[in-house]
């Protein structure tokens, strides 16, 4: 009977210890832009340039055809969320204006790769496609 009780104390011990250890993915959202990607902008870009160069963006109004917004945003496993804006403004087909509102590479935030140990950037080599 009480090899019985100790096995049944083990797992409920184990299961408990199991239970505060939850794992926390990260949460990325939005269009994902590096720096070497922003600094191909340059004003006077047509709309099919700046297309090529990030890709689609997320928002596009209905009522400001002329405006369109790359926001992102990253929560790393549980911590403080960080996000970052890029609009940029159109008129007469070529780029006008450009209102970005990125963070500094050295605050992005990392995440390390569980296998390789490896930190990455979550906002590069993402080529700025939603699918």
């Amino acid at each position: 009977m009480r090899i019985f009780l100790n096995t049944i104390m083990l797992a409920l011990l184990s299961a408990g210890i199991m239970a505060c250890s939850v794992y926390k993915i990260d949460v990325q959202q939005g269009n994902t832009l590096d720096t070497a990607q922003i600094e191909q902008l340059k004003l006077g870009m047509s709309t099919r340039q700046v297309l090529f160069v990030l890709g689609s963006p997320m928002l596009r109004d209905p009522f400001h055809p002329n405006r369109w917004d790359y926001p992102f945003s990253i929560k790393p496993g549980g911590k403080k969320m960080f996000t970052q804006h890029l609009t940029l403004f159109f008129e007469a087909d070529k780029l006008v204006k450009i209102n970005n509102k990125l963070l500094p590479p050295d605050q992005v935030p990392h995440r390390q790769d569980d296998i390789t140990g490896v930190k990455t950037s979550p906002a590069t080599g993402g080529g700025g496609h939603s699918h």
